[in-house]
């Protein structure tokens, strides 16, 4: 089941993410970019709105993946 989240709190120690992360890293770039709503609409059809246990957050999921896709390093598999 695919309920729209509007707001994620994942960690009660995701404030570490603002001294962690420099101010001027592509991943900051990236989250204040982009908006990833996009990825409700996309995903809509692909689940069951009334039946079944609640979905991973999709956006994260899509996060997660976008994370695999830049941090892989070359000649490693992606499997």
């Amino acid at each position: 089941m695919l309920e729209r989240q509007l707001s994620m709190n994942l960690s009660q120690y995701e404030g570490l993410y603002d001294m962690v992360v420099p101010k001027d890293h592509l991943l900051r770039e990236i989250n204040e970019l982009i908006d990833f709503s996009f990825v409700y609409d996309e995903l809509k059809d692909k689940y069951c709105h009334d039946n079944g246990q609640n979905a991973v957050h999709p956006i994260c999921m899509f996060k997660y993946l976008l994370l695999k896709t830049i941090y892989t390093r070359k000649g490693e598999d992606t499997i």
